[in-house]
Formats: structure tokens, C-alpha cells, sequence
């Protein structure tokens, strides 16, 4: 028998109200998945949506890092990070990390809502991965 897919969820501080509305918008198909995200935005994401959210640190403090080595792990099915690009962030190596990551082990990855939104339609639907 399968699995639920396993989604990774992060957003940047500017962009956390975008990825809560994007998961209220899309809480049915996010139910059929396991949700993982960083320390703030898995508390809100949880809270908004009252989904079961695994909860990593926080991406200044090693989040970022611990959703890569799960990606290499083969336990992380995409990952959506909404990036805010007008905004030094001081944990710019941890960032670059999980995007490398992703494109080393062709895990779908989404930086933006447009392609939020076309991870999302990409999901399997109402079957196991």
C-alpha cells in the first residue's frame, strides 16, 4: 500500500499571510498529504487550517537545513517556499542549500504562488504516492 505525500511548507516573514490564505484555499488537497514546515509558519498554517502540521525549527535557526536533509532522505515529496526576493535573509546559505537540494533529487519546488499553485494541481488525487 502507498503513502500520503509528503509536503514541505515555508515562507519567508512577508510572505506568511500569503501561504496561510494559499492553504486555506487549498485545505482539501492539502488534508490528503502529511505537512511539514518551519517553526512560525507550520504554528500559523496549523492554526489557520487546523491541519496536523509536523512542526521543524524555525529557518534561522536550522529549519531550512532540516526540510533539505529530509528532501535528500527521499522523504519529502515538493516543497513549496514562498520567497520574499526584495529581502535579505541572514540565513541565505540555508536557503540556497534546500533549493540545491531539491533540484539534485527532482523534488518539485515552488518559490511563488503560480507555481504553489501548479504543485498543488500536481497532486495525486485521492490515491496514495
Amino acid at each position: 500500500m502507498g503513502r500520503r505525500p509528503t509536503l514541505a511548507l515555508i515562507a519567508h516573514d512577508r510572505k506568511k499571510d500569503d501561504i496561510v490564505l494559499f492553504t486555506l484555499r487549498h485545505r482539501d488537497a492539502l488534508a490528503g498529504c502529511r505537512l511539514i514546515a518551519t517553526g512560525t509558519t507550520g504554528e500559523r498554517i496549523a492554526r489557520a487550517t487546523r491541519l496536523e502540521v509536523e512542526r521543524m525549527l524555525s529557518g534561522p535557526m536550522g529549519g531550512d537545513a532540516q526540510i533539505a536533509a529530509r528532501v535528500a532522505q527521499g522523504e519529502i515529496d515538493g516543497v513549496i517556499f514562498l520567497v520574499d526576493p526584495l529581502y535579505a535573509h541572514p540565513h541565505e546559505p540555508d536557503i540556497q542549500g534546500l533549493l540545491r537540494v531539491c533540484n539534485l533529487y527532482n523534488v518539485p519546488l515552488a518559490t511563488n504562488l503560480a507555481t504553489a499553485e501548479l504543485v498543488i494541481a500536481g497532486l495525486p488525487q485521492g490515491e496514495a504516492v
